[in-house]
């Protein structure tokens, strides 16, 4: 059985060895996935240790080619007869499915032949004593916010990832990446006035983890900024969305320029690669070679190499998010955006996607507003990726001549993502945090229901 303290090369070579069976079974071609996980999490509340958790696993993925069939099978079990058996479950699978004519590995000369190091892997495992002294202190800060009447208590976390890919055309590499996580959640008020809020940091490194005071201190005044909040009165008004809420736009996005969505017709942006959608300030970028980056990756789940690639540039849309099989059937070459797991054939995905900051603070951008909106929480899914309408529950503070006033909930906005897109102007602010990110966004022309 593989064990977690086997060296890279060692993993690799039981995944060549997996394949081999699998040709030998049979299969025209085939690539394997090792995953294996460890993580520590601690639960804090009320002064008091509410949990601690530690799971470690390992898993294994095979996917394999009969002509144009395809099938993927996985296991937990990596004894040497498990993996046979695997093997040749496989391969009798991928006879019996449906062909598919996009499916297939990469050509040899499309793959990664060099692995950049991007620091992705932080080598020290924190401590329990480590994580205690963190969540502790955030939820100490966040209690000793005047205002702050209850907590929902602060959590800390780590995960530690390996994975490695082999395949019949020659590819072979693994990597691992870290990432560790502080949040802190309390409650202001009482009775039935209370409201809730939270903060959280987490990165690649502890190192570069925000002061667990501040995330505690941020998470109290959030939660105490947004008593007796009002309802508004509806209209149609400038929205500022803060770069907390500004991401789920980037989001969208990304659902959007997805190259599956995009191959079956299935987004409101087919058809309108080269066009304009956005004002010319604003540029997207996806960049897996960020150092440090949550989401880096120096190749992606199909061995392609990555590269910084604008999705918008100047306002124009630029490209899909494509990996091999929606790249082959949109007639297009792959953009290395392929992600998977190891039960699941690979699939587009984003890795560091944000919105270039833009040239004015967040209080320049709102200084002409004489009324608007501006949104620090939003609640529920009412996005239809076909035709682009955007409805969806919202909290903030309302605008009065360029400030922020007072609180306001139970408001929905509303409006068409392409005709947000067209109106959107970006602030200053962006700071990297979560993987998917924005600065401060400002949308003119949208739909506010209050009462």
């Amino acid at each position: 059985m593989m064990q977690r303290s086997q060296p890279d090369h060692a993993i690799l070579d039981r995944l060549d060895d997996l394949i081999r069976r699998a040709l030998d079974k049979g299969a025209d071609a085939a690539d394997g996935v090792f995953v294996e996980t460890r993580s520590l999490s601690l639960a804090w509340r009320l002064g008091r240790q509410e949990r601690l958790e530690r799971s470690e696993a390992m898993d294994v993925g095979l996917r394999v080619f009969a002509g144009r069939r395809q099938a993927v099978v996985s296991s937990s079990d990596l004894a040497s007869a498990a993996l046979d058996e695997l093997a040749g479950r496989a391969v009798a699978m991928a006879r019996e499915v449906p062909e598919d004519p996009w499916c297939g590995l990469a050509e040899p000369d499309q793959l990664a032949r060099e692995v950049p190091e991007l620091e992705c892997c932080d080598p020290d495992e924190p401590s329990v004593d480590w994580l205690q002294a963190r969540v502790s202190a955030a939820e100490d800060a966040a209690r000793g916010v005047p205002g702050v009447t209850n907590s929902e208590g602060a959590e800390a976390g780590w995960t530690w990832t390996r994975s490695a890919i082999v395949g019949s055309n020659g590819f072979a590499a693994a990597r691992a990446r870290s990432q560790h996580g502080l949040s802190a959640s309390v409650l202001a008020g009482d009775g039935t006035a209370m409201e809730r809020d939270y903060d959280y940091t987490a990165a690649v490194f502890a190192a570069d983890l925000r002061a667990p005071e501040e995330v505690g201190a941020c998470a109290g005044q959030r939660a105490v900024r947004r008593l007796h909040p009002r309802k508004t009165r509806s209209a149609t008004l400038p929205v500022v969305y803060d770069p907390r809420a500004a991401r789920s736009l980037v989001g969208h996005l990304a659902a959007a320029i997805n190259g599956t969505a995009v191959a079956r017709g299935t987004t409101f942006l087919a058809g309108r690669m080269g066009q304009a959608l956005f004002p010319e300030g604003i540029t997207i970028v996806d960049d897996p070679l960020r150092r440090r980056g949550l989401r880096s990756r120096p190749f992606d789940g199909e061995g392609l190499p990555t590269r910084r690639l604008n999705v918008v540039e100047r306002g124009v849309l630029q490209s899909w998010i494509l990996d091999l099989r929606s790249a082959r059937q949109l007639q297009l070459a792959p953009t290395g955006h392929a992600s998977r797991g190891t039960s699941t054939p690979p699939s587009p995905g984003p890795s560091n996607l944000y919105v270039e900051p833009g040239s004015v603070s967040p209080e320049v951008l709102m200084a002409d507003i004489r009324e608007g909106l501006y949104v620090t929480e939003l609640i529920g899914f009412g996005i239809n990726g076909i035709t682009g309408d955007y409805s969806r529950g919202a909290s903030g503070f309302w605008i009065e001549n360029g400030a922020l006033a007072y609180p306001v909930s139970e408001v929905t906005v509303a409006g068409n993502l392409l005709d947000m897109f067209a109106g959107m102007t970006a602030a200053d602010d962006l700071v990297f945090r979560y993987g998917t990110d924005s600065p401060t966004l400002r949308i003119d022309g949208m739909t506010i229901a209050g009462q």
